[in-house]
């Protein structure tokens, strides 16, 4: 990751904000070093080495708002060309899924290490539950979105929630997941949906209900989110995983006293890298006028979720140095034709 922040434009490099996360990165490789030499064996080590990396884990929980920052400092001052864009998607993508390992690993160490059991939880072993109840943890992020939707809207859309289970009909849907990373994604769609089902029914009397399907099949764990907030245009989908671009108001930095009902416009892009560490992906399907329909689909198997990790080669090199080839596709404009314009000038 510090050879590949080398390779973001300079005005980027050397925003204060990035500067921040550059030095934290590098404090983090000298902490560790340190332990090269050390023997695993000698039970002090062990609980300095645990102690250590609860330090690195929170001296880096504010590294998304701290890049964000960054990336809006560079916007507002030097604007976005699609080169620059994809540059800076592309090392985000890996610089948040790098840190989404980088975080599990250092959790799972510190549960383990630590010597406590959770006995709320005895199918945990660390932050990773071998019978994940995924209705369960849906069922509580809904029940705290709405709390922060009444927090800011005073209502919120109600709940309709549908499992099927191809595999045991008469059994709970459960799976071997990081409790965790399944609630982090499903929070963030139901803010989204709850923020667009009021928005779009201001005048309304009553509001529509978020609808959830949960399907267990042989293969794929499906979540569907579907909701009646009026939906985007397809064209707008890109825009949505964009860290360039986000239609939030800014949030400050170092405010944890109130979680946000929008933030930065990171919430989907890194809700997505959740899904897509253990080989899963998170897709939206807009139908504008009406709503959207947000999937999830995770592996139901535990042998099929192997950590997806960026590795740093002459490959990923490549993707910074050379300028993006022509299309070999008719491109239209992005903007649609405004027609009532286009009529005054004729």
């Amino acid at each position: 990751i510090l050879k590949e922040i080398n390779l973001l434009p300079d005005q980027l490099i050397m925003t204060q904000s990035v500067q921040l996360v550059h030095s934290w990165v590098v404090q983090c490789l000298m902490d560790i070093l340190e332990f090269q030499d050390k023997s695993p064996n000698d039970p002090r080590v062990l609980a300095e080495f645990v102690d250590t990396l609860v330090t690195i884990r929170n001296r880096h929980n504010d590294v998304v708002p701290t890049m964000a920052q960054g990336v809006i400092e560079y916007r507002d001052a030097f604007g976005a060309d699609p080169l620059t864009s994809q540059n800076i998607q592309y090392f985000l993508d890996r610089f948040y899924m790098n840190r989404i390992s980088i975080r599990m690993l250092i959790n799972q160490h510190t549960l383990i290490f630590d010597g406590s059991t959770n006995p709320g939880h005895p199918s945990s072993i660390g932050c990773i539950d071998s019978c994940c109840d995924v209705t369960n943890i849906i069922s509580d992020a809904y029940e705290c979105a709405k709390m922060l939707c009444e927090q800011y809207y005073f209502g919120s859309p109600e709940l309709e929630l549908r499992e099927i289970n191809a595999k045991n009909k008469s059994q709970p849907i459960e799976i071997s997941y990081v409790p965790s990373h399944l609630y982090h994604m499903v929070f963030e769609l139901f803010k989204n949906a709850m923020r667009a089902t009021i928005e779009n029914h201001e005048t309304s009397s009553t509001l529509p209900p978020i609808k959830v399907m949960v399907a267990l099949g042989g293969e794929d764990l499906s979540i569907k989110i579907s909701d009646r907030g009026g939906g985007v245009p397809f064209r707008k989908i890109d825009r949505l995983f964009s860290y360039m671009y986000s239609t939030a108001p800014r949030p400050t930095i170092g405010d944890h006293q109130r979680t946000p009902m929008a933030g930065f416009g990171y919430g989907l892009p890194i809700s997505r890298l959740y899904a897509r560490y253990f080989q899963g992906d998170l897709q939206l399907y807009p139908m504008e006028g009406y709503g959207t329909d947000a999937v999830i689909q995770l592996k139901a198997l535990s042998l099929d979720s192997v950590e997806k990790l960026p590795v740093f080669n002459q490959t990923a090199l490549r993707h910074y140095k050379f300028n993006q080839e022509a299309d070999d596709w008719c491109v239209p404009s992005k903007e649609p034709l405004n027609l009532a314009a286009y009529k005054a000038a004729k």
